[in-house]
């Protein structure tokens, strides 16, 4: 997606094209076959969702058809991560490959070390406490409790006499893969009619997909496993800028 001659574009392929996504389940299947994939065109060319399906039905609100829908149906199925993975961007991974993210992207700290060692904020803190507690035997718990990402904001503390930057602080706890975006749903009225815009529902990862499974990357170290991911994107687009690869990715973890 980009601006030209002040309108956006989308890119893609033509209706016809044998090799056009069709279908919701298409995307994951594809998803599951190169490990991970931004929804949005970026600097690595043909690396996305976007540029394989076709731009006719983008936003049209078609469940069928719009990849913008399909996206909010890969998420509730779970057979694949979505949130903003690259470079603060949505995207979907893989569950072969999620632990990979999440050990690099997490140098192999679970949020509440993190937080003991002084690396997470205050606000990041506040978020997390929704989603994590601790059992009588002081080990982690990872709760259940289902809430729309606009309450979220108000039980977290943030708000006009709040937190700020609430938006900034979510996007950056997907990006260190300790929150994904597990659905959406629209907020209801007091009739209990839905209205707006879908909203984002979020988790962390262990909640959805167990603690062992998300973390078996753990053994390793971040740095392998960043170089993993590095090297799988230069072998599916040897001829990428590092530098373009790099601001997807991020930057190769420093080495303790």
């Amino acid at each position: 997606m980009s601006v030209e001659n002040g309108e956006w574009f989308m890119r893609g392929l033509d209706w016809e094209n044998p090799y056009r996504i069709r279908t919701w389940q298409e995307l994951v299947n594809w998803i599951n076959e190169i490990g991970f994939l931004p929804l949005f065109g970026n600097g690595v060319p043909g690396f996305s969702a976007e540029e394989h399906t076709s731009p006719r039905f983008w936003w049209s609100g078609d469940r069928q058809e719009d990849p913008w829908e399909w996206r909010e149906i890969i998420a509730a199925s779970g057979q694949v991560a979505y949130g903003k993975f690259f470079d603060k961007k949505t995207g979907f991974i893989s569950l072969e490959w999620l632990p990979y993210f999440v050990n690099c992207r997490r140098a192999g700290y679970n949020f509440d070390a993190r937080w003991e060692d002084g690396l997470a904020g205050r606000r990041e803190k506040k978020i997390m406490d929704f989603f994590l507690d601790e059992d009588p035997d002081g080990d982690t718990v990872f709760k259940k409790e289902r809430i729309l990402s606009t309450d979220l904001k108000k039980a977290a503390g943030f708000g006009k006499d709040g937190e700020k930057n609430y938006a900034g602080v979510i996007t950056n706890l997907q990006m260190q893969t300790y929150l994904v975006i597990s659905e959406f749903s629209r907020r209801r009225n007091k009739r209990g009619e839905e209205y707006g815009m879908p909203v984002s529902i979020l988790f962390p990862p262990e909640t959805l997909w167990g603690y062992d499974r998300v973390t078996a990357a753990y053994s390793e170290s971040p740095e392998k496993s960043w170089q993993r991911i590095y090297d799988h994107v230069r072998e599916m687009y040897p001829d990428t800028p590092e530098r373009e690869i790099l601001r997807l990715i991020g930057k190769k973890p420093e080495a303790e």
